[in-house]
C-alpha cells in the first residue's frame, strides 16, 4: 500500500527515530504505521484489539519494517503513562506520537446516552490528551519531538447524529493549538490532520447511518456509484486513501516540518470547501 509513496521521501529519512501510533493497526493508522516504518522509524503500534496488532505486525514485518506492538486503551490514563514509559525505557526515546485512536458512530442527539457520549469523548479527546501529556516529559528531556493528531472536518459545518464525535474533534483542534503554544519552548511541534472521506472498513462502519435517519449512506453504493459520487462531490474527483494521510504525517515528522506547529491540515481533496457555506 505504501510502496508507491516511499519514493517521495528520502530513504532512511526517519532512521533512528521511534514513533508511537495509537489506533495504528487498521485503516488510516496502519497506513501511517507502514509508511513511517518504511522510512526507517521503529514504529510502536498501540491498539485495544489484539487481532489488529497481530495482523499489523505481520504486514509491516514482511516488508522489513521495524515494528512492535502494545495493547493499550487510551481512555485509561494510568495505563497510557505506564505504556509510554515502557516504550521510552525500551527504546531510549519517543520522537513521534500519532494520536489516531478514535471511536465514532451515528446516534441521534436527542437520545444519545451518557455512556455513548462519554465513550467517544474519552477515546477521541481525552485519549489524545492523555497520550500527549505522557510523552511530554520524554520529548522535553530529549530536546523535542512531534505530536500529530487525527481530527476531522465535520465539526466545521456540523453533521447530523455526530454530536459526540464533532464535539470531541473540535476539542482536539483546540488542544492542538494550545499545546503547540505551551510546548514550543521545549521544541515539541504539535499539529493535527483533518482527513476527508476515506472508505476504510472502520470508516464505513462508523459512518453507516440508521436506515430511518434520512442521512445519506454514501459508502453503501456500488463501486461505480461511489466513484460517481466522488467525482461530483470531491473537487479532486476521488476518495481518499490511508496513504494520503500517511504522506502528510511523514512530512510533519520529517525535518521539513521543523517550523510548523499549531496547524490543522485539511487533507480531503477539497471536499470541505465544496460543501462550505457560501
Amino acid at each position: 500500500m505504501t510502496a508507491a509513496l516511499t519514493s517521495v521521501f528520502r530513504p532512511g529519512l526517519l532512521d533512528g527515530q521511534v514513533a508511537l501510533v495509537t489506533g495504528g493497526g487498521t485503516g488510516i493508522g496502519l497506513g501511517i504505521s507502514s509508511l513511517l516504518a518504511s522510512l526507517g522509524a521503529h514504529v510502536v503500534i498501540a491498539s485495544r484489539k489484539p487481532e489488529h496488532l497481530e495482523a499489523a505486525l505481520s504486514s509491516i514485518s514482511a516488508t522489513g519494517g521495524k515494528v512492535s506492538a502494545m495493547a493499550l486503551d487510551v481512555r485509561d490514563q494510568a495505563r497510557v503513562k505506564a505504556t509510554v514509559d515502557e516504550i521510552a525505557a525500551q527504546h531510549g526515546r519517543i520522537d513521534v506520537l500519532v494520536n489516531n485512536a478514535a471511536g465514532n458512530f451515528y446516534a441521534p442527539s436527542a437520545t444519545l446516552s451518557p455512556n455513548a457520549w462519554k465513550s467517544v469523548l474519552e477515546i477521541d479527546l481525552f485519549g489524545t490528551f492523555y497520550c500527549s501529556q505522557a510523552v511530554y516529559p520524554i520529548m522535553a528531556q530529549q530536546g523535542g519531538g512531534r505530536i500529530i493528531s487525527t481530527s476531522m472536518t465535520l465539526h466545521y459545518r456540523g453533521w447530523p447524529m455526530m454530536a459526540h464525535a464533532t464535539a470531541a474533534k473540535a476539542g482536539v483542534d483546540a488542544l492542538t493549538r494550545t499545546l503547540a503554544m505551551e510546548w514550543a519552548p521545549q521544541r515539541i511541534r504539535v499539529n493535527a490532520i483533518a482527513p476527508g472521506p476515506i472508505p476504510t472498513e472502520g470508516v464505513r462502519k462508523a459512518f453507516t447511518p440508521p436506515a430511518e435517519s434520512g442521512v445519506p449512506d454514501v459508502f453503501a453504493a456500488t463501486n461505480e456509484r461511489m466513484a460517481a459520487y466522488a467525482h461530483k462531490s470531491i473537487p479532486l474527483g476521488r476518495w481518499g486513501t490511508p496513504d494520503d494521510i500517511a504522506n502528510m504525517v511523514a512530512f510533519l515528522a520529517s525535518p521539513a516540518g521543523d517550523w510548523i506547529t499549531g496547524a490543522i491540515f485539511v487533507v480531503d481533496g477539497g471536499e470541505w470547501l465544496a460543501k462550505a457555506p457560501a
